[in-house]
């Protein structure tokens, strides 16, 4: 008897297992038979599964040439708003020129003329640069800004109070928000 009750166990758990194998292969036979039953479900979920996919890259495309749009744009308004750049930098030195011009002092009536002459040409070109978005930095007494300034040295000042320019040695010139030179100066201690 002892021996019966033993295998008992055994028998069902080989029932249990077979039973849950033969559904396992029933599910997968029914799954061949639908299949074989409906190509047309077959097909239409295959196209279902490709125009998915499609939808996919076609948002991903639409998504990539917006942001080409979008940096063209900005680069097309960099290259307005940066327009005179070049012109700017090369004018630049010839400002410098005649601004050391004007500090010569002039005695007799063709020197002053000349001088005279100098300052014209010096505002015109002052006036040309302020419009075109080019401004001048760097006036004694004005904060020192790394990102506008240069500091050459620092010295000791009664006139401003520390960490502002107390001379200027060369102007520096900003176009729209961009330094295009630091200005060179002597900060204050």
């Amino acid at each position: 008897m002892a021996d019966e009750t033993e295998n008992k166990p055994k028998d069902e758990k080989i029932t249990e297992d077979s039973d849950t194998t033969f559904v396992e292969e029933m599910i997968e036979d029914e799954n061949v038979v639908q299949e074989e039953m409906n190509p047309k479900q077959v097909e239409l979920n295959d196209a279902l599964a490709r125009v998915s996919s499609l939808e996919d890259q076609l948002l991903r495309s639409q998504a990539e040439i917006q942001n080409m749009q979008q940096r063209h744009a900005r680069e097309v308004q960099n290259v307005h708003k940066y327009d005179g750049q070049k012109l700017a930098s090369a004018v630049l030195p010839a400002v410098d020129n005649l601004e050391r011009a004007l500090l010569v002092e002039s005695e007799d009536a063709v020197a002053q003329q000349i001088k005279t002459g100098v300052e014209m040409t010096l505002k015109t070109l002052v006036q040309a640069l302020t419009d075109n978005g080019i401004s001048a930095t760097g006036e004694v007494g004005e904060t020192f800004d790394p990102t506008k300034h240069q500091a050459i040295q620092s010295v000791a000042s009664d006139d401003v109070d520390s960490d502002q320019i107390a001379s200027v040695l060369q102007k520096g010139y900003i176009l729209q928000d961009r330094v295009l030179r630091p200005a060179m100066v002597a900060v204050a201690k």
